[in-house]
């Protein structure tokens, strides 16, 4: 089966094969840190840059990025990579495209004629304007959106950010009122700027991230006028970038500086969704979580969207060939990030890799819950108004009872996560796929595998969300012809998790956490 074989947008074209010596380059833009990787036809990496960025907490509850910094490090990874894969004896020109994956819901809003940022980018958890949404979900038709969009109304999605700086900041307002105000998520700036800002005005997105706005319909793939007459927008006023596939050899452009002048960018999706496609989840019933800064479970559902009503998110999951599949998502605000909090905030570990050796100092929790609601609780309990709270303190806790306590809290939100999936989709998971960086610690995969009572299965290649969008270019310019050649990709070494604890302990644990949850609800409102 060639994924390529019927998009209506390239049916004139003959289907392209790449040469056999050929690579593709992946920009990863996290939400920390921002790297770029070059991987070969067998999906192994050959070659990587990574440049962390500086994160921006100016206020409590908010978080900005710098747009032009974003894309300064990618610039710098690119150049850093390629230098490298040369060092290898590989010439540049064998990178025959580049695909892209970012930090979905973060909010960048520039001037359409300049093509200069306007504000900060208002990253995906920032809470900033909590009290927006709620009046926005008293008003008249909110508990319709959902069903539109897929998203329920929270700080999460990319609306609320925008709706927040045409209220508060003049310069967004001002472009605004005179209809120059453009608005993406990072992908379609980032898109926007390698191919030269204002000049070339390559403005697009897929919908896998399209999918994160709240204004794009989940079943037509288009920008919706119910949704945005709802959010009140006047589409005279705001530029949205234009939805095109996730794998497509020209919608997107090519690098216009660099080492890679020339290069085209030939594919699109959202860090979710490309790890999701990393793991080769091509098929519904398969899964994978993702544990980065926040932690992010994926569920291919196929090719027509199943609206939750447990507390989870409908999501575009790919379009690689104009039959776009969809997926159900599980939202953690907070996963890496809490274990960041433990090494900056509290000064308990020196680096993120510390965080177990540090939990196994001591036997288990020690009695002690550490619900990490630093930006409230997302999936699935949509509890806006919850904020950061340890439980079971006492004067036998060490700090090793805290760290165990801060992974066991993302394996817990996991469990209600897969557990609302079941019922969601009608049949639970034999298996759950693994990545991201709190991966590497065995004791977490371990308490995870624990918890949810079925294995947990880690390849011993993690990139998986760059490769994922490696994959989606690597299709649009023929690389690889199909899903079978991928069969083999990343399947060596994987490391399998066995539960360890019976039904009654694991319930025992998990109705201890959900006590927790609902006493660290109603700070926010003080």
């Amino acid at each position: 089966m060639s994924v390529l074989s019927d998009k209506s947008d390239t049916s004139d074209s003959p289907v392209l094969i790449a040469p056999h010596d050929s690579y593709v380059g992946s920009i990863d833009q996290g939400t920390t840190s921002t790297r770029f990787l070059i991987f070969n036809r067998e999906g192994e990496p050959v070659a990587s840059h990574q440049i962390e960025f500086k994160q921006y907490y100016p206020h409590p509850g908010w978080h900005e990025h710098d747009p032009l910094e974003i894309i300064t490090s990618i610039e710098q990874c690119i150049e850093g990579a390629v230098k490298t894969f040369e060092t290898q004896g590989h010439s540049a020109r064998s990178i025959k495209g580049v695909g892209i994956t970012n930090q979905r819901e973060t909010t960048v809003v520039w001037d359409s004629q300049t093509g200069e940022p306007l504000y900060n980018a208002i990253v995906w958890t920032d809470t900033r304007h909590q009290n927006l949404v709620r009046k926005l979900k008293a008003r008249l038709g909110a508990d319709k959106l959902q069903d539109l969009c897929g998203l329920p109304l929270s700080t999460y999605p990319s609306v609320g950010k925008l709706l927040w700086m045409i209220e508060n900041v003049p310069k967004v307002a001002e472009a605004y009122e005179q209809g120059r105000l453009a608005f993406g998520t990072v992908d379609a700036w980032v898109v926007y700027r390698l191919n030269g800002g204002a000049k070339a005005n390559i403005f697009v997105t897929d919908p896998s991230n399209a999918s994160r706005s709240m204004f794009m319909n989940i079943h037509t793939l288009k920008y919706d006028e119910q949704l945005l007459d709802f959010f009140r927008f006047d589409m005279d006023k705001l530029k949205l970038p234009k939805i095109v596939r996730s794998s497509d050899p020209k919608a997107y452009g090519t690098l216009t500086t660099g080492i890679l002048k020339g290069v085209p960018i030939a594919g699109c999706l959202g860090d979710q969704s490309a790890a999701l496609v990393g793991q080769k989840g091509f098929t519904p019933g398969r899964a994978k979580n993702t544990y980065g800064t926040g932690c992010f479970l994926l569920y291919h559902v196929g090719d027509k969207p199943v609206i939750s009503t447990h507390g989870l998110l409908t999501t575009v999951a790919y379009d690689f060939d104009g039959k776009p599949q969809y997926a159900l998502e599980g939202s953690i605000a907070v996963a890496g990030s809490s274990v960041k909090f433990l090494q900056n905030n509290f000064g308990f570990i020196g680096s993120s890799s510390e965080i177990s050796v540090l939990a196994e100092t001591v036997e288990d929790n020690g009695g002690v819950t550490f619900v990490t609601a630093f930006s409230g609780l997302f999936a699935p309990y949509w509890y806006d108004d919850a904020r950061g709270t340890i439980f079971g303190i006492t004067a036998y806790t060490q700090k090793g009872h805290v760290a165990r306590a801060t992974l066991e809290a993302t394996c817990f939100q996991t469990k209600a996560i897969l557990d609302a999936m079941a019922k969601d989709s009608g049949r639970p998971l034999a298996e759950l796929a693994v990545d991201g960086g709190m991966t590497n610690s065995d004791l977490c995969m371990q308490t995870q595998a624990d918890l949810i009572g079925i294995p947990v299965e880690r390849p011993r290649m993690l990139e998986t969300t760059a490769l994922g969008a490696a994959i989606a270019a690597g299709f649009a310019i023929g690389v690889w012809q199909s899903f079978d050649e991928l069969k083999n990709v990343n399947t060596a070494g994987v490391k399998t998790f066995e539960p360890k604890i019976n039904k009654e302990e694991r319930e025992k644990r998990f109705g201890r956490w959900e006590k927790a949850v609902e006493m660290c609800r109603g700070w926010a409102n003080e």
